[in-house]
């Protein structure tokens, strides 16, 4: 796990040198370059495997191809074998050496036998060309520049910022998408004209000539095997995933929040380690939001060495670096906990295991349950249905949503925005200056973005869980887990996602994820027996934190600070009397505080990378 960075099309050391020195915090252990005729690599080394000869950048055995890695090949030790029977001569014992010699025996295939997660270039020395490749779930960031004939990329916004030629200016575009969404999907960015490189995708740059191009899809075509026969292979691909992720030469552990995934991840982990797993939780005084009561079930019921953290409202102190290290505005608040669990756990191990994307690919979100039912009652609705009554509770924001969701007829992606969207178009339009509505209406409308996802074929369910794998979870979940982890130099591995459990778990029918309203019912029948029976029966409870009674502390002079009529005003974007109608609401209320929180959130970015 480290950081990347490059310029290809010039020369330029001491850029390379400044956009490396900026991702220090991913990589404290080394720093490496490799430099060439209108080329320029970078790296920051968080040492995990081969400690001792892992220095990067690599190259192969005659030095015309060069490599740069974030994240981890697990099937490394496989492909030596593979690629030593064909002759090729390895110099470390790095899984990072792997990718050189797969890219000089299969060329830009080579990525398609790779096992893991990863962001990485290679620098082709007798071909001038770079390839660039991101995992194929998004679990690696990574970001690229393409202008005045140079091609720069990094594994963090902050490093592209350095290049004197960047455009310091925000993206009117992804602002109007993330109001919608809460975060900005790919393959935009917040900044204008930096790009994100696309989960499953590579790019191949050549005498100013960019390609992109797709190397992986998910297929949720569904299987035949009956439920006890697919339980039981779900159990034993996890395990062998979590296997997978136990390589390390440095101390290793695992995030426990009591809930259904982390707690099975730690269940198998003990099954699997001969010694107690370290495990770490995040906590709140506030009762409410508390889960460690689970945490500690799992923790008793396993043995682990377990390491609780409490966060308080004066973490808003940390509010600024949290968003430097984000590099874009993220409307979740979870990314306070998040950080500040990192950072206990570095204390403890540099390796932890979490449990992301299970909630996407076996459906443990509750909108699934409402969009299911919805998009059912809107079939037999005539094109109005009873969307005609939303008017009637413009006070009653949960309503409104739910009659807009329920006049939207057979339009899914229209429906799906009336849900789940942030701000409404209605509530947009009291919102948005007369200025950027203008600016917005040349663009395409959220619902246009989402529209492929609900004409992919397949089940309903299996629609919306393909829109969060593609969306919701590299350009939320992902991006929060990747960051606020790497902001304490801790390796976050997902066994969730190792794509080869993906492909299976998209196997899956839709009648084991989601069967008479209970979520992850194969994940629930997998655990039973394992994990406690407390847990097995928990419903989903989103890792939320008590903003409303923060909102009220010591929160209340950053929100003064940064959300005023001063700064909406010089923004230009946002009416100050709809903003302060907003800031008037209870937090108490999932609707308000997530409008709240996107435009805290965006201001406040704003005001530290754009200095407003």
């Amino acid at each position: 796990m480290c950081g990347i960075c490059g310029i290809a099309g010039a020369h330029e050391p001491e850029l390379l040198s400044d956009m490396c020195q900026v991702m220090a915090h991913r990589g404290p252990d080394d720093a490496g370059f490799y430099q060439g005729q209108g080329i320029g690599l970078g790296h920051r080394r968080l040492s995990i495997i081969d400690l001792a000869t892992g220095h990067q950048p690599i190259h192969n055995e005659d030095k015309s191809i060069w490599v740069i890695l974030n994240g981890e090949i697990y099937n490394y030790q496989q492909l030596y074998q593979q690629l030593q029977a064909k002759g090729h001569r390895f110099y470390t014992k790095s899984d990072t050496e792997a990718i050189v010699h797969l890219y000089e025996e299969y060329g830009r295939e080579c990525v398609s036998r790779l096992r893991g997660m990863f962001a990485f270039a290679i620098w082709n020395e007798n071909e001038k060309t770079l390839f660039l490749a991101r995992d194929r779930l998004g679990i690696k960031p990574l970001y690229y520049i393409h202008s005045h004939g140079k091609l720069l990329f990094a594994s963090e916004i902050k490093s592209l910022l350095k290049w004197p030629g960047v455009t310091l200016k925000e993206n009117a575009q992804a602002l109007d998408l993330y109001l919608s969404f809460r975060f900005t999907p790919g393959p935009d960015t917040m900044f204008y004209g930096i790009k994100k490189l696309s989960p499953g995708h590579v790019l191949s740059y050549k005498s100013d000539d960019l390609r992109i191009e797709k190397y992986w899809d998910i297929s949720f075509i569904p299987a035949k095997d009956n439920l006890a026969s697919l339980t039981e292979s779900f159990t034993e691909k996890l395990k062998e995933s979590i296997n997978l992720r136990l390589i390390s030469e440095v101390p290793l552990g695992a995030y426990l929040s009591g809930g259904l995934d982390s707690s099975f991840i730690v269940g198998l982990m003990s099954q699997l380690s001969n010694k107690p797993v370290e495990t770490f939780s995040v906590g709140f005084s506030e009762e409410a939001y508390n889960e460690l009561g689970y945490a500690k079930i799992v923790a008793e019921y396993f043995k682990t060495s377990h390491h609780t953290l409490y966060a308080q409202s004066d973490s808003s102190g940390l509010l600024d670096k949290i968003t430097w290290h984000l590099d874009e505005p993220l409307a979740d608040a979870a990314v306070i906990p998040t950080y500040m669990m990192a950072q206990l756990t570095k204390q403890h191990v540099t390796v932890v295991l979490s449990g992301e994307g299970a909630d996407e690919l076996l459906a443990g979100y509750a909108k699934y349950k409402a969009l299911k039912l919805i998009y059912g009652i809107n079939f037999f609705l005539p094109a109005m249905g009873l969307g005609g009554l939303a008017g009637c509770f413009s006070n009653k924001i949960e309503l409104y949503r739910l009659f807009s969701s329920l006049g939207s007829g057979k339009d899914r992606a229209k429906t799906y925005m009336n849900l789940v969207s942030v701000f409404s178009d209605s509530e947009k339009d009291k919102l948005y200056t007369d200025k950027f509505k203008k600016i917005i209406r040349q663009y395409d409308p959220p619902e246009k973005l989402i529209q492929p996802y609900f004409e992919s074929g397949g089940d309903t369910l299996s629609q919306l869980l393909l829109l969060d794998i593609k969306t919701w979870l590299p350009d939320d979940l992902l991006l929060k887990n990747d960051k606020m982890t790497m902001a304490h130099a801790v390796e976050a591995r997902v066994p969730f996602l190792d794509h080869e459990l993906v492909e299976f778990m998209a196997a899956i029918p839709s009648k084991y994820k989601l069967r008479l309203f209970q979520n992850k019912y194969i994940l629930r029948k997998a655990m039973s027996g394992l994990v406690p029976d407390a847990i097995c029966r928990r419903k989903k409870t989103g890792f939320s934190v008590p903003l409303g009674d923060w909102c009220k502390g010591e929160l209340k002079d950053k929100v003064a600070e940064v959300l005023n009529r001063k700064v909406i005003e010089s923004l230009g974007y946002f009416n100050w009397n709809y903003v302060e109608h907003i800031l008037g609401q209870d937090l108490n209320n999932q609707y308000y505080r997530r409008q709240f929180w996107a435009l805290f959130s965006f201001c406040l970015w704003h005001k530290v990378f754009l200095g407003i």
